[in-house]
């Protein structure tokens, strides 16, 4: 199919007031920044912001392989004097930390600012890091945004900083900045003239001695940048009537805080690393107490702190989430012996569960109704789309820590097996663009060391779980354009796994499917399953016709549940005795024709043969219920 090659957008004019959320926002900064490259990889909550950069005119952007590759493109074209950028989540900076930590002994020529999106509250992440701590780890200044407008603000900010002390800057968002709205006022683009990259292997080069010469301006270089966050305007005290308790805080929590105490002096911090430890003392005399509202880590805190002035944060403030109204006003009234406010208790409408699960005729359904057959097993598995078999129907995923980690996971359940474990079988589940991202040294790895594994590599054509982006293995870059697509046999065959253990199938064809999964794991060498269906929702997907039930042929066996396919809704249970005397469950079901996309998944399971094309019925059918 050929490729939809998008088309670059026309920017706003300059001073128009647009509606944009906070990654928008950061994008349009980028783009009048005069930024040349922008690299990233997609992770909620910052997918958004390459995903708008891309439209822009004027600038390169690449959805690179994982986070490390996106920050070495993006340094890369600093060291050659151009602006870049590069976004990523929380998670992502360890990944991408092992570039960091040398990068910020050479600094840089052009402006490079990092964008990492924190999910306070993991609303879509395995954990709630903290990604200030990069900023004291690696000696680099931090901003800190509040709103939409700040988002924008601060990018621009950041690019000055970056270019006039030769230093990335981290520019920490959290999940409440990048996903809500607000009105920004936008500017045009400034072009920046690229000097071009100026051999200099003392600098450019980190081997350890040219290292160990750079560390001393790496501290001088921070003490220079603890002198401009004392005087920096992103830095502001708001003065208040309410003295008895005063709030130093940053962020989103910044909003927080001014919505619970209006008449309390602040101190907001949008430049906060290196904290401004002058200001902060000065403020302090302003009020009684000191309290620091941070998200989430007792950063500030334990600082300003160490430098001897009284705070409290954390000791009456939870550790993990975000700090809303209703967590601040109950502990800042207990701190003042005032009767807690009331809560408006709001009791939830009791609806029908809906946990999570996977997408009507998704490729991944067949996989693990396959692998929830299977007995004896252990399944490692990733991030992604895939990482919903853990759940009901299928319950058919045994762990789940990183990106990547299923294969070296896998091995270790291998190599360390009990001895009354040593006939189960372990299977690996990752995704195409995670295979990319850091699957493919796991694989190499159990290859290397004969490991007992079977790889379920689930290629649908995209990075699903974020919105469908693009990668290498679909063909496609961030622009809709052709670009070479990975072969994903040939790959695991170069990795070393030998080719009679590499298959290539559909997933809707479960027979084939169960029988290939049941013989490869039987065979006690590396092996590879390659799955070859897209993603339902881009946009080479093809759908058929949809299916309904013959509800009078319906004998409420249950199969088609099992496939764990969101169209299909079970209409009534009932308990049936067998001959026998044993009590079994019947589950009659109806197919949502409107969301069925006709893949065929649940005919196959069917016992009695109640399922049929919705073009296959003339008439409308008499419907007799089972007794």
């Amino acid at each position: 199919m050929a490729a939809v090659v998008k088309e670059k957008a026309r920017p706003a004019p300059a001073q128009s007031r647009l509606l944009m959320s906070g990654n928008d926002a950061v994008s349009r900064a980028v783009w009048e920044a005069g930024v040349r490259v922008a690299a990233a990889y997609p992770g909620t909550p910052a997918t958004e912001m390459l995903e708008v950069i891309s439209t822009y005119p004027d600038l390169y952007a690449e959805w690179s392989v994982n986070e490390k590759v996106s920050l070495e493109v993006a340094f890369g074209a600093a060291m050659a004097g151009s602006r870049s950028f590069c976004a990523m989540k929380h998670v992502g900076m360890n990944v991408a930390s092992d570039a960091l930590m040398t990068l910020t002994l050479t600094g840089v020529a052009g402006g490079l600012v990092i964008a990492i999106a924190d999910d306070v509250g993991l609303s879509s992440s395995q954990n709630e890091q903290d990604s200030r701590y990069w900023g004291r780890f690696a000696h680099v200044p931090v901003l800190e945004p509040s709103d939409s407008q700040e988002a924008h603000d601060f990018t621009l900010a950041a690019f000055e900083l970056s270019e006039r002390f030769q230093t990335p800057v981290i520019l920490r968002l959290t999940t409440r900045i990048c996903h809500v709205k607000g009105l920004v006022t936008v500017g045009e683009r400034r072009e920046h003239a690229v000097a071009g990259f100026v051999k200099d292997v003392s600098r450019w080069v980190m081997v350890p001695g040219a290292a160990g010469r750079r560390l001393p301006l790496m501290f001088e270089r921070e003490n220079k940048l603890r002198a401009e966050a004392e005087i920096s305007p992103l830095n502001g005290v708001e003065p208040g009537t309410d003295r008895r308790v005063g709030f130093v805080t940053s962020g989103p929590a910044y909003m927080h805080v001014r919505e619970s105490f209006p008449d309390a002096p602040v101190l907001k911090l949008g430049f906060t690393c290196p904290v401004p430890i002058e200001l902060v003392r000065h403020f302090a005399t302003q009020c009684d107490q000191l309290v620091v509202v941070e998200e989430v880590e007792p950063l500030i805190e334990n600082e300003i702190k160490a430098q001897g002035i009284a705070a409290l944060g954390k000791d009456i403030l939870p550790r993990s989430g975000e700090l809303s109204p209703s967590i601040l006003k109950p502990a800042i009234a207990k701190l003042l012996g005032e009767a807690l406010p009331d809560v408006v208790k709001i009791t939830p409408m009791q609806v029908f569960p809906r946990p999570p699960t996977m997408c009507a005729a998704c490729p991944h359904l067949g996989v693990y109704y396959t692998l929830a057959q299977m007995r004896n097993v252990t399944i490692s598995g990733d991030i992604g789309c895939y990482t919903l078999g853990f759940g009901q129907p299928w319950n058919a995923l045994d762990a789940c820590i990183s990106m990547g980690a299923s294969m070296g996971m896998a091995l270790g359940l291998d190599k360390g097996r009990a001895e009354s474990e040593k006939d189960k079988k372990i299977i690996a589940v990752i995704g195409d663009s995670t295979f990319m991202h850091m699957g493919m040294q796991g694989l190499l790895d159990i290859v290397y060391n004969k490991g007992n594994v079977t790889v379920l590599l689930l290629d649908n054509r995209a990075v699903g779980m974020t919105g469908g982006q693009a990668n290498p293995g679909t063909g496609r870059d961030i622009n809709g354009e052709e670009v070479p697509r990975v072969d994903f046999a040939s790959l695991v065959k170069a990795l070393g796994v030998r080719e009679e253990r590499v298959h290539v199938l559909n997933p809707y064809e479960l027979p084939k499917l169960f029988k290939t999964l049941r013989e490869e794991s039987k065979i006690a060498e590396p092996s590879v399953i390659i799955t070859n269906q897209p993603c339902v929702l881009v946009e080479h997907y093809k759908a058929r016709k949809p299916f309904r039930v013959l509800e009078d042929k319906c004998t409420g066996c249950g199969n088609c549940v099992e496939v764990g396919c969101p169209a299909i809704h079970v209409t009534r249970r009932d308990k049936v005795i067998r001959p026998s005397g044993k009590e079994v469950e019947r589950s009659f079901v109806r197919i949502e024709s409107a969301a069925c996309t006709g893949c065929g998944l649940c005919l196959q399971p069917c016992a009695p043969d109640a399922i049929v094309p919705v073009e296959a019925l003339s008439m409308p059918i008499h419907v007799v219920k089972p007794s």
